[in-house]
């Protein structure tokens, strides 16, 4: 998430009432997670495990619950609470507005393109040409939508990241203030849901093809020309790469990469990156030929006990 204007560190430890380590005029231009920071943005850790990760990150400033040692060219926000204020700068910069109709003034929609009844389009959405969107269809504030895009009925695009810190007292939310990008010539099934990055893009590449009742999480990337089935779930920060297929109720962990023109067969459960051109299934995914020998193999155990049995006894 870039800002409106760049602002400086000063400005940023004052909006969230908290101490800095670094020139107040060190330049900010934005805040994002940390597999998609850039040199001026702000990326946050909470916990001694990965402050390396972030320290070392390209983020050039860091919001931390630490006074640690500061890499040259860096700057630090110190806070008891880097999630919490996190969450208020992205409240500061990305509020969420309420809406009183269903298609925002600000949305820009394309030429042809036709919005059945009962749609919701929020805020500074862009809409191109030649698109059907079906009825009962919401979009979130923000989103890009390319030409030639049919979304069908009940499908919400833009949703919160399932992102959530524990406390004593029950979950907090990590407040969501990206987008969703679908790409020229994406179908998008019934009943999908597509969430909005944390700070950064949800993307739907171009060419792609999804079925009903497909979940996608915050920050994934699925390639172009990929086709995913019904009842598929991925996870948050998950790249697909280009001309993917994912059939029927495949489940997919966080942060792994399925590599370009892999297949995962139906109900395979995928725990780890996957390499591309390779055809996989079960649980964990692992390639089909490996698992169906491993099968055989198994199936053949009784006969080998029997044999075996026989044996002693002679």
């Amino acid at each position: 998430m870039k800002f409106p204007k760049p602002h400086t560190l000063k400005q940023i430890a004052q909006l969230i009432d908290c101490e800095f380590i670094g020139n107040e005029d060190f330049s900010v231009f934005g805040m994002n997670e940390i597999h998609v920071v850039e040199a001026g943005d702000i990326v946050f850790v909470d916990h001694p495990k990965y402050y390396d990760k972030a320290l070392n990150s390209k983020a050039t400033i860091i919001l931390i619950n630490k006074q640690v040692e500061c890499p040259e060219g860096k700057a630090l926000l110190v806070s008891d609470d880097p999630f919490r204020d996190f969450n208020k700068l992205t409240n500061h910069f990305k509020p969420f507005q309420s809406a009183n109709r269903s298609i925002s003034e600000s949305a820009i929609i394309g030429k042809n393109t036709v919005i059945q009844p009962n749609c919701f389009i929020g805020h500074h959405i862009t809409i191109g040409d030649n698109c059907i969107i079906h009825s009962n269809v919401s979009i979130y504030d923000g989103a890009i939508i390319g030409n030639n895009v049919t979304i069908h009925a009940n499908t919400v695009l833009g949703a919160n990241a399932f992102y959530y810190k524990k406390r004593p007292e029950g979950f907090d939310r990590l407040l969501s203030g990206g987008r969703v990008v679908i790409e020229n010539n994406v179908d998008i099934g019934a009943s999908c849901t597509i969430d909005r990055g944390v700070t950064g893009d949800t993307i739907i590449g171009e060419g792609s093809k999804l079925d009903n009742l497909i979940q996608i999480g915050h920050d994934t990337v699925i390639g172009k020309k990929c086709l995913i089935a019904s009842q598929v779930g991925i996870a948050g920060c998950v790249i697909v790469e280009d001309e993917v297929t994912i059939w029927g109720q495949v489940g997919c962990t966080s942060g792994i990469t399925i590599g370009k023109k892999a297949v995962v067969h139906a109900q395979s459960g995928i725990s780890k990156s996957l390499e591309g051109n390779k055809t996989y299934w079960g649980t964990p995914a692992q390639e089909a030929r490996t698992e169906l020998k491993e099968m055989a193999s198994i199936k053949q155990i009784p006969d080998i006990l029997n044999q075996i049995k026989k044996n002693n006894k002679n």
